[in-house]
């Protein structure tokens, strides 16, 4: 049977409902060479993104994806400490960032270090922290990736290969994308275990359609957070139209706690995807089970193993 691998531990698709499948709980977009860097008192964070959690609760949200990296501080202790204080599960990923975040060890390691580095956190721990990676999660340049984002991605291509686990990337440019399905196709894995993260940056509809064609996962998620609903609601509708309603992730990319603000910052809540977004989708047309298609059934149907 598939599961999700979370923070609390594996669970099946009875006993989830909706689930975001990219938000953040702690990040630290400095990078590894700045003093202080994703260091943070536990408990402050704790103090902080419960009363988040606990909102997205009251609102239906089951899971939060976190989508906080190597490289944009990940810190697996620290998601399980706000896990438990809430009892809310979280999916946690392995993975790096893209440049400059890219530590020098990473730079270092070569593909198999690194797909075997992938691997023992998807089917273990990730460090000491007794959580088990759930996924995971990269990203690439804007204008074409790197040499060491390439041996990146072809690691974890081998690794989702051994583990099933899908990979989600941090991808600005459509163009970009399609050169990343190549490689993974290359390599061996397949185009259907993978999210394209940010798609709603591509002005260039053609390649949501293209990549969606490819098999991939649309992910629209800055719900929220700039561009107006309608835009995202006419391009749900198209992709919907166009046949690729079991293709599309939907989130707010919202949180979270920062060490480098003052008290982590100001969060932004989980909530308005069902407060605010859902109504609109139903306005537009949308019915209970296809509202749950996009909530619940594909970032299921994606992450889990």
């Amino acid at each position: 049977m598939k599961k999700i691998l979370t923070t609390l531990g594996p669970m099946d698709n009875d006993q989830l409902g909706m689930i975001l499948p990219h938000e953040h709980i702690f990040v630290d977009l400095r990078t590894w060479k700045d003093p202080g860097y994703a260091k943070a008192d536990t408990q402050e964070v704790v103090s902080v993104m419960a009363k988040e959690i606990n909102k997205a609760q009251v609102w239906g949200v089951t899971v939060i994806v976190e989508c906080s990296t190597v490289g944009v501080g990940r810190r697996a202790d620290i998601d399980k400490a706000v896990s438990e204080a809430t009892n809310f599960p979280l999916i946690i990923p392995t993975g790096i960032y893209r440049e400059p975040w890219i530590p020098n060890w990473a730079h270092e390691a070569s593909k198999e270090y690194l797909k075997e580095w992938m691997t023992k956190e998807l089917q273990s721990e990730i460090e000491s922290s007794k959580v088990q990676a759930g996924w995971i999660k990269l990203s690439a340049g804007e204008d074409g990736m790197t040499e060491c984002e390439k041996k990146i991605l072809r690691a974890a291509s081998l690794a989702g290969i051994l583990t099933h686990a899908v990979i989600g990337s941090h991808t600005v440019k459509g163009g970009v994308v399609l050169e990343q399905l190549d490689i993974i196709e290359g390599m061996g894995y397949t185009p259907n275990r993978f999210i394209w993260i940010h798609a709603q940056t591509e002005p260039d509809f053609k390649l949501h359609l293209e990549v969606a064609k490819r098999g991939a996962y649309i992910e629209y998620d800055g719900i929220g957070n700039g561009d107006t609903d309608d835009y995202y609601v006419n391009s749900i509708t198209k992709m919907v139209n166009a046949g690729f309603e079991n293709q599309l992730l939907i989130s707010h990319d919202r949180g979270w706690y920062d060490p480098a603000q003052p008290d982590g910052g100001t969060p932004r809540p989980y909530t308005y995807i069902n407060e605010t977004f859902v109504p609109k989708l139903r306005k537009a047309g949308f019915n209970e089970e296809a509202v749950k298609k996009l909530t619940h059934t594909n970032p299921f149907n994606a992450f889990a193993r």
